[in-house]
């Protein structure tokens, strides 16, 4: 019987008949045969292994700094754009642990987990972040919102959108794309780290006078980072830096910046509470067509910049799995379903969060070798016990602790995987092009423009170029241009840079 006939549980072996731990967890990846839309059960499909409470740890920080911020721009944008609203952090928080128990036990634990582990983990939408004051002032609504993003989205998986794009993108786009954005993550990161170091002030600590512990926690990090990697522990990288960076903070003297506010129970699981009223909850009640008008852009756009965002995930998957794990590698088109649902349901229920692919999750998880189920399972349980707990979110988005994890979980490691890509001149023309348009312009238009001229041959592999058929050449990548700069006109993407008005 081919290794094709037999199944997971009759190819497993223990750790202890290789030579190294890599060698069982390649293994591992290979042999998996995950179920798509049907139960996966432990044991007889997967394993749970230490190495995945690396990327459920670093997926539950992440979400939970994300969270807290997509929460607070909704509270202060709502707050703004109408005269009855008023929304602050205690409604931010409470929208934020609803967002980490349905939501995460839906599709965590039982859709990404247990149903389909072929499909990455629905997170947040981070470019989207920035966007949601613009989002409110414009006259959305979360729930309409929501459901557009949901039909919109669910429509391209359908239609194998994400995978079709996903294809058509060289190493040469994508690595440029990686690079730029492990560059400004990182600088982010940084930047964050120094300004809240400076920042520290009390009673007895005069501000400005510990800007070292900055300094100090970040040439920690850098050395336990070359470390990790030297010794091939990388996969270890967010749970050591991030301890090691709270540990020193703490010694160094600034725990009293550490403020537990989050108070221990369950949020209002009611979504009639939320919607139903605009004395309560959102304070909106539920959207009328009006709402869904103001809406349509940016749902456009927001699924729109999923593509690249998906490509990001799959290809940190390639690089760091073994040959022979195709099995394990996300589907495109399946996360993208996955997603979709949960936007809709995650925000019916009272959430706020835009979704897409789950970074903090998948790219420690491609580091540490593991498949996506084992990891998804404890993600979810762990992020609804934060919840329910409250206090360990306070220590989560403390930036000791936040911002390091950010770094070396994701930031750095995508800056690798792209300088990883650019093998050659060809893919270095694509690469630079797509640098450079990301930082004119944004990440996702200059996607879409380095794929339409790489297709065409005008920069990168000709032969490449010269093997694509006429849609695979014009038709698509046009298409997704003028999608994106019609979308980001609409919603005034190009205001603070440019000084060109929304159109809507």
């Amino acid at each position: 019987m081919s290794s094709q006939e037999r199944s997971y549980q009759e190819q497993h072996r223990p750790a202890s008949d290789f030579a190294s731990r890599s060698d069982y967890l390649d293994h591992e990846l290979k042999i998996m045969k995950p179920r798509r839309w049907k139960l996966n059960l432990p044991g007889r499909d997967f394993r749970f292994e230490l190495e995945d409470l690396v990327p459920a740890l670093a997926g539950t920080i992440g979400i939970i700094a994300m969270y807290s911020a997509v929460m607070m721009s909704w509270a202060e944008g709502l707050t703004a754009a109408w005269d009855h609203v008023n929304l602050g952090k205690e409604f931010a928080i409470e929208v934020a642990r609803v967002e980490m128990l349905i939501p995460a036990l839906l599709f965590c634990v039982i859709a990404s987990g247990l149903f389909n582990p072929r499909a990455n983990l629905a997170g947040n939408h981070g470019p989207m972040i920035p966007l949601i004051g613009t989002i409110a002032l414009a006259g959305a609504h979360p729930l309409a919102l929501a459901l557009l993003i949901g039909v919109f989205g669910l429509i391209l998986s359908l239609l194998k959108g994400g995978s079709k794009l996903v294809n058509l993108t060289s190493e040469g786009t994508a690595g440029g794309l990686l690079i730029f954005l492990g560059l400004t993550g990182t600088m982010s990161q940084i930047t964050s780290i120094q300004e809240w170091a400076v920042g520290l002030q009390s009673a007895t600590v005069e501000a400005g006078s510990m800007g070292y512990v900055g300094l100090i926690v970040l040439t920690v990090t850098i050395a336990l980072y070359a470390f990790l990697a030297k010794v091939n522990k990388r996969w270890l990288a967010i749970p050591v830096c991030a301890a090691t960076g709270l540990i020193i903070a703490l010694v160094l003297g600034a725990g009293f910046d550490i403020k537990f506010v989050t108070e221990t129970g369950l949020p209002n699981l009611n979504p009639v509470y939320w919607w139903g009223s605009t004395e309560e909850g959102w304070m909106l009640g539920l959207p009328n067509t009006e709402h869904f008008i103001a809406s349509l852009p940016f749902a456009i756009l927001a699924v729109a910049m999923w593509s690249p965002d998906f490509l990001g995930h799959r290809i940190f998957q390639e690089l760091n799995y073994p040959k022979g794990a195709d099995n394990v590698l996300m589907d495109v088109d399946d996360t993208m379903t996955v997603c979709s649902v949960r936007q809709m349901v995650g925000t019916a229920v009272g959430g706020g969060n835009i979704t897409s692919s789950w970074g903090t999750y998948m790219i420690p998880a491609a580091i540490a070798k593991r498949p996506i189920p084992a990891g998804s399972i404890l993600l979810g349980l762990l992020v609804m016990i934060i919840a329910i707990l409250g206090f360990p979110m306070d220590v989560a988005v403390w930036p000791p602790v936040m911002r390091i994890a950010l770094l070396v979980g994701v930031s750095l490691p995508l800056l690798e995987a792209g300088m990883q890509m650019v093998k050659d001149a060809k893919g270095s023309q694509a690469a630079g092009i797509c640098i450079f348009g990301s930082a004119v312009v944004n990440p996702v238009l200059a996607w879409a423009l380095t794929m339409l001229l790489d297709n065409n041959g005008l920069i990168g592999d000709k032969e490449r170029a010269a093997r694509l058929s006429f849609v695979d050449k014009i038709v698509i990548p046009v298409g997704v241009l003028v999608i994106c700069v019609i979308a980001m006109l609409a919603v005034g993407m190009f205001e603070g840079q440019y000084g060109i008005p929304a159109l809507l």
